[in-house]
């Protein structure tokens, strides 16, 4: 391939619980904090950038293309492209795969792909019945008779409050850690192994901060407040099984999702450097991995809806010629323990293959010291445009870092998506 898009760098802002240390950062700001960092720590000039691909799930409805936000309050150059792409959780990776085949359909040399959310700030909806009285009010030049035709409109004067946001799905109205239950259920996925699940990220994601293994990627950031954030905030060193255990279950009574196995709501931003690899060469950088592959594709929500990468990964493992026991790293999206472990199990399952896959023989078992390797969305948080931004680094990173071959990433959405890549080092 003569324009082969390779990754050359990533960072991202500390990632933090909701309505914490990062509640007056929108998502614009945090994305500009990613891929400032990201242009600081590179040491590109800001001239070089040719377009901005990002991801988001919570968009800001004043300014909905943040791509373009960043390109213009980091004062790139004025014809530097910018557009957004929401794909749900797996829209970070849909950021940075669309600038990797713009590179290679010979769109652009250099670009910066990523996303970011902030569940701080999404917009709270009010209810279609008090938008249809008032916006004619709100958007015109309203006279006293057009208060009162809007009053009428609004009687009798129920349902007038925002309800709270749920992250449900719109077509059968089932939360999220309804489907992690209903996932659990059917692929005997115990409470016991979700809570050791859980435990086991927070400790790697504990190991790697300790390490350093974070410092190539995450950013320090100054809050509008002042305050100086250099680490996530979300990974517990200090957690176990057994604290895990006492947690209530949060979306059945008789349940095994808890707060504890679970991915938190989360802000965040993550950003990656691409270029061509003739690019690359000439400015002096170091590619750290490529895209052999990648694979989306969705599934019936009234189903599995978390169950996708079960079938995108085998997917993208096909396109790229390889079976999973060629792989070196798989890092799959932690939305729930539940929900990993249920991919996991598809993926060692016969009969999974034969009535999904339409194969003889399962995908395989995941060698669990190749999985997270440094933790995942359940200990590091889960900003939903971010994650596969983020995934995308870490893995490079580690690539680069270990001499490692390839890495296999998979990630659940909402609608039934399924998003899977393999890197490969560079």
């Amino acid at each position: 391939m003569t324009n082969r898009a390779v990754i050359v760098s990533g960072a991202r802002t500390p990632f933090m619980r909701a309505f914490t240390d990062l509640t007056r950062m929108d998502s614009i700001a945090l994305a500009g904090a990613a891929v400032r960092g990201l242009l600081d720590r590179t040491a590109i000039s800001p001239a070089e950038i040719q377009a901005i691909v990002w991801g988001g799930v919570v968009l800001p409805s004043a300014a909905p293309n943040i791509a373009r936000e960043v390109a213009l309050d980091l004062k790139l150059d004025f014809g530097c492209e910018g557009y957004t792409v929401t794909r749900a959780c797996a829209s970070g990776l849909q950021a940075v795969t669309s600038a990797a085949a713009a590179i290679e359909r010979g769109e652009y040399d250099v670009m910066i792909a990523g996303g970011s959310d902030s569940t701080s700030n999404a917009e709270i909806k009010l209810p279609q019945k008090v938008v249809h009285a008032m916006a004619p009010i709100a958007l015109g030049k309203p006279k006293p008779k057009d208060y009162f035709a809007a009053a009428r409109q609004l009687a009798p004067f129920v349902d007038l409050l925002p309800r709270q946001p749920k992250i449900a799905e719109r077509t059968t109205g089932e939360v999220m850690g309804e489907s992690a239950e209903k996932m659990a259920r059917i692929h005997g996925v115990t409470r016991a192994e979700q809570d050791e699940f859980a435990a086991r990220s927070h400790h790697r994601a504990a190991a790697a901060i300790a390490s350093g293994r974070f410092d190539d990627e995450v950013v320090p950031i100054v809050t509008p407040d002042g305050k100086r954030i250099g680490r996530d905030g979300l990974v517990r060193a200090d957690t176990s099984v057994e604290k895990l255990a006492r947690l209530k279950p949060v979306f059945a009574a008789d349940g095994t999702v808890t707060a504890g196995n679970a991915s938190p709501l989360t802000d965040g931003a993550s950003a990656v450097l691409l270029m061509s690899e003739e690019k690359a060469r000439s400015l002096g950088c170091t590619p750290l991995a490529a895209f052999r592959s990648w694979s989306y594709v969705s599934v019936d929500p009234a189903d599995q809806v978390l169950i996708g990468p079960a079938i995108s990964m085998p997917r993208a493992l096909d396109k790229a010629g390889m079976t999973l026991a060629d792989v070196d790293l798989v890092d799959i999206h932690e939305a729930f323990a539940a929900q990993t472990l249920s991919v996991l199990k598809a993926l060692a399952s016969h009969e999974w293959a034969k009535t999904r896959l339409d194969r003889d023989e399962a995908v395989g078992e995941v060698d669990i010291d190749k999985l997270n390797v440094h933790g995942g969305s359940v200990s590091l948080g889960h900003p939903f445009g971010a994650t596969g931004a983020r995934m995308v680094t870490t893995m490079a990173n580690e690539l680069a870092r270990t001499g490692k071959n390839t890495a296999l990433l998979g990630i659940c959405a909402a609608g039934g998506i399924g998003a899977s890549a393999v890197l490969e080092r560079v």
